[in-house]
């Protein structure tokens, strides 16, 4: 049972962003829609069970396309009515001054309490807090001391007594430094200290690009305040030189894991060499169903009747939302793709415009309608081009290729529903999981996707969905990808929605059950609570326990096998 008896551990988790609600834009993508659903979800399992972030004054971004296809940023004005004022004000040192940060609560949403720290106090440094993932080096870094350091503090101000801090990305392990400082404060050495906060912290890392994982040099660490009492040589033994934010998580952590079966495999072979890590197992994501599943599809499937006409009511709002928006009305009758995806490149967006020879007839003719959604970080300007480029498709095929500005939650809970299939085309193996793709099932949505993220432990072919390529990985895995995703699109795909309504119904039904059976967030949640919150008392018992094995090494240098799931 651990060290916690017959009772679960508190848990308090870290995250720079929050999906709950779009009326609520506190986040940007996947990894804060996941946190949102992580705390509603442990909301109905009555788990105890905070969340802590950023109230962040301008949300993250308005997104819309001017008439030259370029993408522009508007801030975020949204409703707090919902927020409640907890009384509590901490302080922690940016550059060396005072910061206070009012700290605020939010139950609205259907969520367990999420503690949200807003730097706005003080005018002159309401800049930490203003808008999410803007600004240079020091804004980053002047946010994360926010979030890790001054997290633990409001923690502990409110009163609330934690057992494990689970860190979401590496934004939050400035609350490692934190608790090491407590720790030191007590009379322990800081190897003492940091073994001590290793027992209190997991880590869940998401981003198999490396280029993704956040570093920062050591003068800027410095002179931002971010080292909390410890020295250069100390906080280089956590996280390197320059720091590495995700080394610096799995070396704080007694325990870590990557978000679907495939990315615990890359993620290990990525931080193999960094010594004294923690290992790092394979939680799969999910999604909170309450929030994802059209109300209608999930009333018929639960009576087992004919999906088909909850399906085609999801489908024509989604068509009236699109010709509300656009002016274009896409035909009912006709099969509708959805890809929705944060711009970036390893996304591949285009590819279904890859050979324009085969695609493009299908577009003329309607036979295939595809909606785009998404947004480039405002900084981007590769991702802002990626949009750019889909907007000239848009007004080549006008009246078959969509693009919805501005993307959020509500449009997303829109096409989750109402396409008929979702597409996914990342370069493999760099979608850590792909979430929307889980929702999309949920709702009987058929994916069409790489062999990539979540979709291997899912895709039963041409029972629940089809894949896309092999999962080949070489050097000629676009033009591969490319021939296989268009040899599925007119081989099967396609004559299945013409030709064999039957047939597709019925994947839809296994769709929904896979769906509801493996990759739900109370699925994921669960595995958090038995895999990694409270499955024992050391480290050596923790791998022992979770991988059935006498002893790994504690680098992980090896290659660990994978876990058998609860």
């Amino acid at each position: 049972m651990g060290t916690y008896g017959h009772r679960k551990p508190m848990v308090a988790y870290f995250c720079m962003e929050f999906g709950l609600d779009e009326s609520f834009p506190i986040y940007s993508g996947g990894l804060g829609v996941l946190a949102g659903d992580l705390l509603k979800s442990a909301k109905d399992l009555d788990l105890p069970f905070v969340g802590v972030g950023i109230l962040w004054d301008e949300g993250y971004t308005d997104q819309f396309i001017d008439k030259d296809h370029r993408p522009y940023d508007c801030a975020q004005e949204y409703a707090r009515d919902h927020l409640v004022d907890t009384g509590v004000t901490v302080t922690v040192q940016v550059r060396n001054q005072d910061v206070k940060c009012k700290v605020w609560k939010t139950e609205k949403f259907g969520n367990v309490p999420l503690y949200l720290l807003d730097a706005s106090v003080d005018q002159e440094n309401a800049w930490i807090t203003r808008q999410l993932y803007y600004g240079d080096g020091q804004d980053r870094v002047a946010a994360e001391i926010v979030l890790g350091i001054g997290g633990v503090r409001a923690l502990r101000a409110l009163g609330i007594e934690v057992d494990i801090y689970h860190l979401n990305e590496g934004h939050a392990v400035f609350c490692g430094f934190e608790l090491i400082r407590e720790h030191m404060r007590q009379g322990k050495t800081f190897e003492h200290a940091w073994e001590a906060a290793r027992q209190q912290i997991v880590f869940t890392t998401h981003t198999p690009v490396m280029a993704g994982n956040e570093e920062h040099s050591h003068d800027l660490l410095r002179f931002m305040g971010a080292y909390n009492g410890l020295d250069y040589n100390q906080a280089v033994q956590i996280g390197g030189d320059p720091f590495n934010m995700t080394v610096a998580g799995l070396r704080l952590s007694y325990i870590a894991n990557g978000v679907s079966q495939l990315h615990g495999m890359t993620a290990r072979s990525m931080w193999r060499g960094n010594h004294g890590t923690s290992p790092i197992i394979a939680i799969t994501n999910g999604v909170y169903q309450k929030t994802w599943q059209h109300p209608q599809i999930a009333q018929i499937y639960q009576t087992q009747g004919n999906l088909w006409r909850p399906h085609m009511t999801a489908k024509r709002q989604l068509i009236k939302y699109i010709e509300d928006k656009t002016g274009v009305r896409l035909d009912p009758d006709n099969i509708v793709i959805g890809f929705a995806r944060r711009f970036a490149a390893y996304k591949r967006s285009g590819l279904i415009f890859h050979n324009m020879g085969i695609i493009e007839p299908l577009l003329r003719d309607r036979a295939v309608q595809v909606v785009f959604a998404g947004k480039a970080h405002p900084l981007d300007d590769v991702g802002k081009q990626i949009a750019g480029n889909l907007m000239e498709y848009v007004e080549r095929y006008p009246e078959s290729v969509v693009f919805l500005e501005n993307y959020h939650m509500g449009i997303a809970k829109l096409l989750v529903s109402g396409c008929d299939v979702w597409l996914n085309t990342p370069q493999r193996p760099l979608e850590a999981s792909g979430t929307s793709g889980m929702k999309a099932a949920l709702n009987g949505v058929l994916n069409l996707s790489i062999l990539d993220g979540w979709w291997p432990e899912g895709c039963v072919h041409r029972e629940n969905g089809w894949q896309i390529g092999g999962g080949y990985e070489g050097p000629e895995q676009t033009r591969v990808d490319a021939a296989s995703l268009y040899d599925v699109l007119l081989n099967e795909v396609i004559p299945t929605y013409y030709e064999n309504r039957k047939r597709w119904v019925e994947m839809m039904n296994k769709a929904i059950a896979m769906a509801e059976n493996r990759f739900t967030m109370d699925r994921t949640l669960t595995e958090y609570y038995n895999l990694m919150y409270q499955p024992a008392t050391t480290l050596k018992d923790i791998k022992k326990q979770v991988f059935n094995v006498a002893e790994i090494d504690d680098a992980h240098t090896q290659e660990l096998p994978q876990p058998v799931h609860v």
